[in-house]
């Protein structure tokens, strides 16, 4: 049964809806995952996009070979210095995703009524008749009556740019089909989508597994968005495959959930992920329109309670071609952000989008607006109650820290950690002020060098909703007490005054650990 997700803060005064939002250091508490690509790799727009809100960059390694993204990469290195704006990075793999290969890249227009073969023979050329595709095992997968769907952007409702086909017979290994609708396909690769049918492939492909060994150990990615991820074996797998390439045991794995068999294994894959995508753009296709919100509503309740971050795809579509989004796009990304989502991910929209800095800059605010009228004492009382009693220590830490803050109604939290665990269980009770969650690094050694980790935690909160990293001096060790513990105190207030969140006769919480204690305390700040 899902929850009861009326999470508006009543009454909502009508004279504020024309008050001019007012700009702040921290855009929205809700991250914004941006893709770069072709509109949005120069190192201008990267720190236009980091400036407006931006704090994961995710590489889409669906289009793109690896030199592309390297360079892309590098300039968003050099944005982040000249910004000083924190960035994590996501490497989002291909999976299993069938695909139309146009060798000619000559536009195909195909007309609804007529008849088109799908072959696995990819020597033949693409034509409004014949389209090859990139699997052989097709015409074993489906039957008569099975809908397919071909688009170039996946589906974004347009007409022109997708087209759905019927299957009407099976013959050896090609696939005939009934054209549905009239459409023109563009380019050189358009992906191909079977309704709730088993694609017999791995999820991590070998084409995968190269550009994580490459590319992915490299760059030290933050985290691995795993397509079309549909059992928690999926990531079992992935997981014992990074943890053979050295340091990218630390790489987080995000399970993107894009059809029915991944939402059928959701509490199994939640279990076992660090974080869930919600891939509207192919469920949108394997589960009916008027399901996909249901979904949507009860995944991201389900990865609140277990404390592990949502991130929602597909937002703005519109803005991949307009300055403005849709009045129903705006109402869709409030909506993500008062059912407890931490993140959105904009795909199209900043990969080949016109307005990649604008889309982020708006939906940013839009974020901001709606968390004004989040109702966080519903969501605390729910959290708490699905938890129940006895809570674990640091979960009643977290929890009492988050109460005492919107008690006093302090301007921020600041939390000690060295995994990130703490920070994020002060997340999940979602406060209505920043956390600085400020990372004591550990120190490390395997007999040959000295490492201090931290990083990795540091990047890896810039994903969860409200968290925002500072890393400490490594100088003082994860156990610091007292006049280290002071120092490091005093570098987060004047980080947080020098950022404008905090002021004169603010009250800030602080949760950290003290000898063998763990201590929530409240300031109060004199000029």
């Amino acid at each position: 049964m899902l929850p009861n997700h009326l999470l508006l803060e009543e009454p909502i005064r009508m004279a504020s809806i024309l008050e001019p939002s007012k700009p702040t250091f921290f855009p929205a508490l809700t991250k914004i995952v941006g893709t770069l690509g072709p509109n949005s790799r120069s190192v201008e727009i990267i720190s236009d996009c980091l400036k407006a809100g931006m704090s994961v960059a995710r590489f889409d390694f669906s289009w793109g070979d690896t030199d592309f993204h390297q360079e892309t990469l590098e300039n968003l290195r050099i944005a982040i210095k000249s910004t000083k704006k924190l960035c994590a990075v996501m490497l989002d793999t291909v999976g299993p995703e069938l695909q139309v290969v146009n060798k000619t890249q000559c536009p195909i227009s195909l007309e609804a009524e007529n008849v088109v073969v799908l072959t696995p023979d990819q020597d033949k050329d693409a034509t409004p008749k014949l389209l090859p595709i990139n699997f052989s095992g097709l015409a074993k997968a489906v039957q008569k009556g099975d809908t397919i769907f071909i688009g170039q952007y996946l589906f974004t409702g347009s007409e022109t740019t997708s087209v759905w086909l019927e299957v009407t017979e099976v013959i050896g290994e090609d696939v005939v089909c009934l054209i549905k609708n009239s459409a023109i396909l563009a380019g050189s690769m358009y992906t191909l989508h079977v309704s709730q049918i088993r694609i017999d492939q791995p999820t991590l492909t070998d084409l995968d597994k190269e550009v994580i060994r490459t590319w992915g150990v490299r760059n030290n990615i933050d985290f691995l968005s795993l397509s079309y991820t549909r059992h928690a074996e999926d990531v079992r797998q992935a997981r014992e495959f990074l943890s053979k390439l050295g340091d990218m045991n630390q790489t987080q794995i995000f399970a993107k959930i894009e059809n029915v068999e991944g939402l059928k294994h959701f509490d199994d894959i939640l279990q076992e992920a660090d974080g869930i995508i919600l891939a509207r753009g192919n469920l949108g296709i394997d589960v009916p329109p008027e399901k996909v919100f249901l979904f949507q509503k009860a995944a991201v309740h389900k990865c609140n309670m277990a404390g592990k971050p949502a991130v929602v795809t597909r937002v703005v579509d519109s803005m991949t071609d307009n300055l403005r989004p849709t009045r129903a796009e705006a109402t869709d990304v409030a909506n993500i952000v008062l059912d407890g989502s931490d993140a959105i991910l904009l795909g199209a929209e900043t990969l080949r989008g016109l307005y990649p800095v604008e889309t982020i800059s708006i939906v940013g605010k839009i974020c901001a607006e709606a968390e004004k009228v989040f109702n966080q004492d519903l969501y605390f009382k729910r959290a708490v109650k699905y938890i129940g009693e006895p809570m674990t220590h640091l979960e009643s830490i977290a929890s009492s820290a988050v109460r005492a803050a919107i008690k006093v109604k302090a301007s921020v939290i600041i939390c000690f950690t060295s995994s990130g665990r703490a920070a994020r269980l002060i997340s999940k009770y979602r406060p209505t002020m920043p956390v600085l969650s400020v990372v004591i690094p550990r120190v490390k050694t395997n007999q040959l060098r000295w490492t201090f980790s931290g990083a990795y935690e540091a990047r890896q909160s810039l994903i969860v909703r409200g968290l925002f990293p500072m890393l400490a001096d490594p100088r003082h060790p994860a156990e610091a007490t007292g006049a280290a513990n002071e120092s490091i105190l005093k570098v987060a207030l004047d980080f947080g005054k020098a950022s404008g969140v905090i002021k004169p006769h603010d009250r800030v919480v602080v949760c950290q650990k003290v000898a063998d204690a763990s201590v929530v305390k409240i300031l109060e700040l004199e000029e």
